[in-house]
């Protein structure tokens, strides 16, 4: 296995569509794809299946799957190379360094596909639907940018829906039972390699998409830790 890993890591050294820890790409996503057209991150993407997934699916639009483990991103970057997917490309780093790839309303839309839920409350923090990070997103995402969540934790999806209520963010889609729905669109029904694992056991997947349009005031973090606090109490 270890050297299946070195093997991958040399070849992404070589693959034109991943950039690990890039220099000077703030403000040059658009001359990197050779297009102005919108751009999409899929955050924590693991193999890269939604960014490959939603390239296949829109021509016209941009993606770049984000991921600091290259063993991973080496499955989606060689699935897009292999499909001639010129509009998904992938990008080696830390979530929380976004603002040092992307600038100001670079960005249109984000998906964070069965992330880690981080179910202990003293990692609340690390969750990717916390308000430290939907301040950094809120940082590069277009005005009425929309972030979507798809997670088969129902921890996560009660914790981000408290998020939204409580920050009083606009909700543009709430599936509690996702795959219970009727005519759902094609960017809904794909499928990354976590979502197969069920890890949960929750049998049920889970979307919120919602807006970030609205002023996130950190005085209201101490709020949403009472109430988590209280909860892991109970």
């Amino acid at each position: 296995m270890a050297q299946k890993k070195l093997i991958r890591f040399a070849e992404l050294e070589t693959f034109p569509n991943v950039l690990q820890y890039p220099q000077n790409m703030r403000g040059n996503w658009h001359a990197f794809f050779k297009n102005n057209n919108p751009i999409t991150l899929e955050l924590a993407c693991g193999k890269g299946e939604y960014a490959v997934g939603l390239g296949r699916l829109y021509a016209e639009r941009n993606f770049v799957g984000i991921d600091v483990k290259g063993n991973r991103i080496w499955k989606g970057a060689k699935t897009a190379l292999t499909e001639g997917l010129k509009n998904t490309a992938f990008l080696r780093t830390q979530i929380d360094k976004l603002e040092d790839y992307f600038t100001a309303g670079e960005v249109s839309e984000i998906w964070i596909t069965f992330p880690d839920p981080q179910l202990r409350f003293s990692k609340m923090k690390k969750r990717l639907t916390h308000p430290k990070f939907l301040r950094l997103y809120q940082n590069i995402l277009q005005k009425d940018g929309i972030v979507h969540l798809k997670t088969d934790s129902p921890d996560l999806y009660i914790f981000t829906k408290a998020v939204i209520d409580l920050y009083e963010l606009k909700i543009i889609a709430d599936k509690g039972d996702l795959y219970k729905e009727t005519g759902l669109s094609d960017e809904l029904t794909i499928k990354t390699y976590y979502e197969s694992l069920d890890i949960a056991q929750s049998n049920k997947v889970h979307y919120l998409a919602f807006t970030l349009s609205a002023f996130l005031p950190k005085e209201k973090d101490e709020q949403l830790k009472a109430l988590f606090r209280e909860q892991a109490l109970n």
